[in-house]
């Protein structure tokens, strides 16, 4: 059953999946274990790279290791730094090929010249590893040795004979991958088999027993690279028409000899807005008027258009307070749409009783659209069987805990209607049918909308018991809070760097000696500041209770208490009117 969709007889190209690190005091040494001949070597000195010959290795090595692939190289102010995995999981395969997770990478510095550089330069550097030391730690990471990840099955069954022998980086979609600015220098010394496409996102997979019938259930999301950042810091679109949290999520069904994809699509409110962190639970929401926004729609959906065909746009946002005036000017912009049908589905207000079947109102409006698009089905020969002929896009204010539940119930429809097509389920059976099947699919879902939001928020969806049990839980409610106060801390303290590190290593951002230092023109730090507001602000409200307590006592205590309270106060409201000020900001580029 796991087969390739082309009947290409050429030799399938595959990446080195074991390689020898050696380290020597001038050099990094990077070769593979099948082909020992077959590598490359970074100077620690100057960061610059050259391939293995002969004369290459003299003495022995400090130390030797094993990894599992080079995720690129990028230079900074003074040094090279290659980034390497160093420890890998097998989760699954897609179309027959064993997928991995990336566990953890390793960055190897090439920076001794660093000695001899400026005090400006050595500090500018630190804060450059220490966004590297951030990129360590990136979630939801994936790849391949042997097949691309991140074409969807439509589109592979597209390509001419010959395709499956190109290196991998050569057939893969750049929009989706992940590490493609790590890989040029890679490219431009024709390392083809160490070059590896690395998707963000999320791959999930699970065997169904339906009856009689044995069926494969993939999920593979891809999060495009163009607009990469974090939930505050990455909203709307930019002038290109490209939106923030832009994710492909491709469902595969492999039953009865027989392929399945359905492809859905999400991504931020493709109009020029922002929610700028300021201290304050939740940030107000701007949309920013400009001349060009018409373009930056038209250009977002026709783009779409070409990729997927026609599109079906659904906006879950609220449609009153500060939501509301956003949804309203992004359906003022979808009224001249003539690529895209743009419907207003407001579902905190339908589904308010907090039940993953009143979704039915949303499939009711959209149903003869939705399925006129279809799905995508090829046989065991690969032969062409059924097309999707459009996309349906969701989005809510976060494009993660409303889209993510909406997107699994229309998931569900496409299961229900493929596994009928191929006759293991009757016109009148769905999946919802089969208990413990059905709870396979929905924690498949679950755990993917877990994944990507970790990837945007920085924690795990919220409404992830609706996917997961159809329903709000108790445990659900209490998980829903506690993310929900992760965000609010993460969101003010730590993305303005986290936005910095995804700037600098999808090449948003460029180190470039010839400037005078970003850092010297952007000398206030704010989260500085904020230690000593906060230590000010609670020694206040200490100092002043008890000198509250002390004045039944000692009238002369009344004195002190106003004054600590006025001091508490006006430091509280300095905070309160700067609260921009004291959150963690991205140093590097701005907002669009």
């Amino acid at each position: 059953m796991d087969i390739e969709p082309t009947s290409d007889s050429s030799e399938r190209f595959k990446l080195y999946d074991e390689l020898e690190l050696q380290e020597f005091q001038d050099k990094f040494v990077i070769k593979s274990h099948q082909s020992p001949n077959e590598g490359f070597w970074i100077s620690r000195v100057d960061g610059n790279i050259n391939l293995l010959d002969g004369d290459t290795v003299s003495e022995s090595p400090t130390k030797t290791s094993t990894i599992y692939g080079v995720v690129g190289t990028i230079r900074l102010v003074v040094g090279t730094y290659a980034i390497v995995i160093t420890s890998r999981k097998e989760v699954g395969s897609f179309l027959g090929f064993p997928v991995y997770r990336l566990m953890s990478m390793r960055v190897l510095a090439c920076n001794q010249a660093l000695k001899f550089s400026t005090s400006q330069e050595k500090k500018d550097e630190a804060y450059f590893l220490t966004l590297l030391k951030i990129v360590e730690s990136m979630p939801g990471l994936y790849y391949s040795y042997e097949t691309d990840i991140t074409l969807n099955l439509q589109r592979r069954s597209k390509f001419v004979e010959g395709w499956i022998s190109k290196p991998l980086w050569k057939q893969a979609d750049p929009r989706y991958v992940w590490n493609k600015h790590l890989t040029e220098e890679l490219i431009e010394f024709k390392l083809d088999r160490f070059i590896m496409p690395v998707v963000q996102g999320s791959f999930q997979t699970a065997e169904l027993k339906l009856k009689d019938s044995c069926a494969k259930l993939s999920l593979i999301s891809r999060r495009c690279t163009r607009r990469l950042g974090t939930r505050m810091w990455r909203r709307g679109a930019n002038f290109e028409g490209d939106s923030a949290n832009f994710i492909e999520t491709e469902q595969l069904l492999e039953v009865e000899e027989f392929k399945f994809s359905f492809l859905q699509v999400r991504g931020s409110i493709p109009i020029l807005w922002e929610q700028i962190v300021d201290l304050s639970y939740k940030p107000h929401l701007r949309v920013i008027s400009h001349e060009q926004t018409p373009n930056i729609v038209d250009r977002h959906f026709h783009d779409l258009s070409q990729r997927y065909g026609e599109v079906l746009a659904v906006d879950l946002t609220d449609k009153h307070g500060e939501e509301g005036k956003l949804s309203a000017a992004y359906a003022a912009e979808m009224k001249n749409q003539q690529s895209a049908r743009y419907v207003p589905f407001d579902f905190h207000c339908h589904c308010r009783g907090s039940n993953f079947d009143d979704l039915k109102i949303l499939y009711d409006q959209i149903s003869d659209d939705f399925e006129k698009q279809r799905y995508f089905m090829i046989d065991r020969k690969g032969d062409i069987l059924e097309e999707q002929k459009g996309i349906m896009r969701s989005n809510c204010i976060d494009s993660l805990d409303r889209t993510n539940v909406t997107q699994c119930y229309m998931a569900q429809k496409a299961l229900d209607l493929q596994l009928q097509r191929v006759g293991v389920l009757t016109c009148s059976e769905c999946i919802s049918m089969f208990e413990e099947e059905y709870g396979k699919f929905r924690i498949l879902w679950a755990e993917q909308g877990d994944e990507i939001s970790l990837e945007y928020a920085g924690t795990n969806a919220l409404k992830g018991d609706l996917v997961r049990y159809g329903k709000k839980t108790l445990s659900g409610l209490i998980k829903d809070g506690m993310s929900a106060l992760s965000r609010y801390y993460l969101n003010n303290f730590h993305d303005g760097i986290r936005q910095d590190a995804l700037d600098l290593i999808s090449g948003h951002y460029t180190v470039s000696r010839n400037i005078p230092s970003h850092f010297q023109r952007n000398s206030f730090e704010p989260l500085t500041y904020l230690p000593v507001a906060s230590a000010l602000i609670i020694g206040g409200l200490t100092v002043t209770t008890f000198s509250l307590q002390q004045v039944g006592r000692n009238a002369q205590q009344y004195v002190s208490s106003v004054l600590c309270a006025g001091i508490t106060a006006g430091v509280m409201a300095i905070v309160k009117a700067n609260g921009r000020q004291f959150c963690s900001r991205p140093r590097l580029c701005g907002l669009l």
